[in-house]
């Protein structure tokens, strides 16, 4: 096992100092007197105690903002150390703590007030470059070349481990699964085959009265459109997938050894994985712009995906023919109702007219007051004229008794056969019914008969309406598009779906890598 790589932490004091806008400071007179004479005498031994104390103090493992800040102590007393190690080593010779919290707060200057303590206004004052650390003592150029490429190779190091983990991780979660992906579309999964249908739901052709409502969307597509989403949602039901196992066995279809494991149902699968498989096998969409409905149905046996096929339409047109069925049978069978009860209460009333004209011996009201009225004139006027004959005898100074006499019978009959015709009119005689109460009888019966035949006419053309609105609201189901077996695999689509697997894998991999590196930086932070 490779032994992991250490994480370097380069401190301002183990580099050369430099300035920190990029540019290289150039050295001072004393480096160059020093340069002049390590030219011609040999270097001076460096101190081995205060490069121990130095050791010591970076092995404290000090963070740069500490350093700086010990630094800073230091050239407020008035020390000038050789690097900010040298800096922590000076305080401490002298006593002084450069990370306490006293030493700290007096490096903060009240702009308030000046060094001498006289307040003065707080006026903007000019911005000065702070001061670069010196260069006096740099270390020699082949250490510092040393110290770089160190540095570099590490760098190096690094990137080329995070490549290759990279790499790792794109091969393990990526293109792994992609190749076993396509393995199972190239050489595991079943051929398939679909076969295409369309078909739409029609209404019957029935002219509409001009300028109604109902003619502004009848014979198009928004007509029909809540039956064909119908019978979109039966077919796609348990109800439509129990009727074609039943039928022509679908689970048996699916349940054979030439099913891929993947695909394939259990001997003794239950409906509802059975309906699972249903769903992706049978694809029924609808366009309600056009009124059409496609259904692709797919199965692993080109004649049996048509069988499937054409099994589905048979029950859409049995679902098409019920959507209305109710509602037309209800229709005509309470206009037929309507229609029998007028015939049976127009029936009743012509028996009632017949029944009084039975009981009466009268055929007709009006005509026996006619007869009446007829008798009652023709005696009204021989009374009269009885009347004159008899005036006219009186009239006579010795009128002759023998036809007086007669003359007073008749016209004593007359009156009488008159009061006894006219008491017909009005009065019962006897057990018989008087004449207004047999006419007005008569005309109540015959008034209802004229009723029950008005009715019967309106249930009739009640009838013939609702026939009517029963054909106009029959659907049939009109075919596109036949069912028609394919020669050739329809799925899987091995490219296709390959290529799908590789942009998800790798879209759950970015997802995940971004969700990760979030969250370490917010750890980290």
């Amino acid at each position: 096992m490779k032994p992991k790589a250490k994480l370097f932490r380069i401190r301002r004091s183990d580099v050369p100092f430099a300035r920190t806008d990029g540019a290289e400071e150039a050295p001072g007179p004393q480096a160059a007197s020093g340069d002049a004479a390590m030219a011609g005498a040999a270097p001076a031994q460096p101190d081995t105690s205060a490069e121990a104390e130095r050791d010591a103090i970076r092995a404290e493992g000090l963070t740069g903002r500490q350093l700086r800040m010990a630094r800073r102590v230091a050239q407020k007393h008035g020390i000038t150390p050789e690097s900010d190690l040298d800096a922590v080593r000076l305080l401490r010779q002298r006593g002084i703590d450069p990370f306490k919290r006293a030493n700290m707060l007096d490096l903060v200057v009240n702009d308030e007030t000046r060094a001498d303590g006289s307040n003065v206004a707080q006026l903007p004052q000019t911005y000065q470059e702070p001061r670069t650390p010196s260069t006096e003592f740099a270390p020699p150029p082949s250490r510092r070349n040393s110290e770089l490429e160190k540095i570099q190779r590490d760098i190096a190091r690094r990137r080329r481990r995070r490549l290759v983990l990279l790499a790792a991780r794109l091969m393990a979660f990526v293109l792994l699964p992609t190749l076993v992906a396509g393995y199972y579309y190239y050489a595991v999964a079943t051929p398939l085959y679909a076969t295409h249908s369309e078909f739409v739901i029609q209404q019957a052709d029935v002219p509409q009265p001009a300028g109604g409502a109902a003619s502004l969307f009848s014979g198009t597509a928004m007509a029909t459109s809540q039956d064909s989403i119908t019978v979109q949602s039966y077919l796609q039901s348990r109800e439509a997938m129990l009727r074609l196992n039943a039928d022509h066995g679908f689970k048996a279809h699916f349940s054979g050894d030439g099913i891929d494991p993947l695909l394939r149902l259990a001997p003794d699968a239950s409906d509802e994985a059975a309906y699972d498989l249903y769903q992706d096998m049978v694809q029924i969409g609808y366009d309600p712009t056009e009124g059409i409905v496609r259904m692709e149905v797919i199965a692993a046996d080109p004649q049996v995906s048509a069988e499937f096929s054409r099994a589905l339409i048979g029950y859409a047109e049995e679902q098409v023919d019920q959507l209305t069925r109710r509602m037309r049978e209800d229709q005509m069978q309470g206009a037929r109702e309507m229609m029998q009860e007028a015939e049976q209460r127009m029936q009743e009333a012509q028996s009632r007219v017949v029944e009084l004209q039975e009981r009466y011996d009268v055929l007709s009201s009006d005509v026996e007051v006619s007869l009446l009225t007829n008798q009652i004139s023709s005696l009204q006027s021989q009374l009269t004229q009885e009347r004159l004959e008899l005036q006219q005898l009186l009239s006579n100074p010795s009128p002759s008794e023998a036809r007086v006499r007669p003359l007073e019978r008749r016209i004593e009959a007359l009156r009488e056969e008159i009061a006894s015709l006219r008491a017909n009119l009005t009065r019962n005689s006897g057990e018989s019914a008087s004449l207004a109460r047999i006419s007005s009888e008569l005309a109540m019966a015959e008034s209802d008969v004229q009723t029950r035949q008005m009715m019967l006419s309106q249930s009739m053309q009640q009838l013939e309406a609702a026939r009517a609105e029963a054909n106009r609201q029959v659907r049939y189901l009109s075919m596109g598009v036949e069912p028609t077996a394919p020669d050739e695999p329809t799925y899987p689509r091995a490219f296709e779906n390959t290529a799908l697997a590789l942009l998800i894998f790798a879209g759950i991999y970015l997802m995940l890598s971004m969700t990760a590196a979030i969250l370490r930086e917010q750890v980290s932070a």
